[in-house]
């Protein structure tokens, strides 16, 4: 099968399982139809799945991490104390373990073609991952009751699939109601030092974090850079050798500008 009969593929069967979106045209042209293809992939609710779907998703993804180019960790220069920066999407990087910013429900973002990066993760990896972290949160919710949600801080680890990484660590970083406060710089320190040490518990030497908190939860992207570099410049000192590299993944000018003067 062909890439452009597999995108064909995908939106009938992703279309089908859509109930209010089972009667929507499907776009003529490759680009329209990929579109498509991500917000159908976007609002599906955690379910079952047909391994031919599976399948066809799987190589459909694959094909599309290749053109859009993998990159290596080794390709990403180190500034100091195995740290480094980098800006590009995070979906490319076959680094150990990628950071996703995630909301307490822990199921990714549900917006069509939303651009936040819960959003990316979950479309490049493929509705797998989904499935997984619903999977998570039920066995939570057993433990902890219905109304479960994941604390602050406190990460989930699940398979990449489709994604170069070889797992996302799905974290909720503080929102930012009014102004900074010491607490929330705490929460904020502590998504970066409890991810690494879930690194090390599940033997994982690499990892890009995402800039947690900024964006919609509102952390101003200085502070929160200020905090983060430091939190784990901290944290390497005391664990030497545990992490061959921390990769700080931004997407805007700006906030590579802002790590590469901190680190600088």
């Amino acid at each position: 099968m062909k890439q452009e009969e597999r995108l064909d593929f995908l939106v009938e069967r992703f279309k089908a399982d859509s109930d209010p979106y089972q009667d929507v045209e499907i776009p003529k042209d490759t680009v329209g139809k990929q579109r498509l293809l991500r917000s159908l992939m976007n609002i599906r609710m955690p379910m079952a799945v047909r391994e031919d779907v599976l399948q066809v998703q799987d190589e459909y993804l694959a094909e599309r991490a290749a053109a859009r180019g993998i990159v290596q960790p080794s390709d990403i220069p180190v500034i100091r104390n195995g740290i480094s920066v980098w800006q590009g999407d995070i979906t490319r990087l076959a680094v150990d373990a990628i950071v996703n910013a995630a909301n307490a429900q822990m199921l990714g973002c549900f917006v069509p073609m939303h651009n936040c990066i819960d959003n990316c993760i979950h479309t490049f990896a493929g509705v797998q991952l989904r499935a997984e972290c619903d999977r998570q949160m039920k066995e939570l919710r057993i433990c902890y009751g219905k109304d479960y949600e994941q604390p602050t801080a406190v990460p989930m680890l699940t398979d990449a699939y489709n994604l170069p990484a070889k797992k996302v660590i799905h974290i909720v970083g503080p929102i930012v109601q009014g102004k900074v406060t010491p607490n929330l710089e705490k929460d904020l320190a502590d998504c970066y030092r409890n991810t690494l040490d879930m690194c090390v518990d599940n033997t994982l030497t690499s990892v890009a974090f995402c800039c947690i908190s900024t964006g919609v939860f509102r952390f101003p992207n200085k502070r929160a850079a200020e905090i983060a570099v430091h939190t784990v410049n901290s944290w390497m000192n005391k664990h030497e050798g545990m992490m061959k590299k921390v990769i700080f993944n931004v997407f805007k000018d700006d906030d590579r500008r802002i790590y590469e003067e901190i680190l600088s």
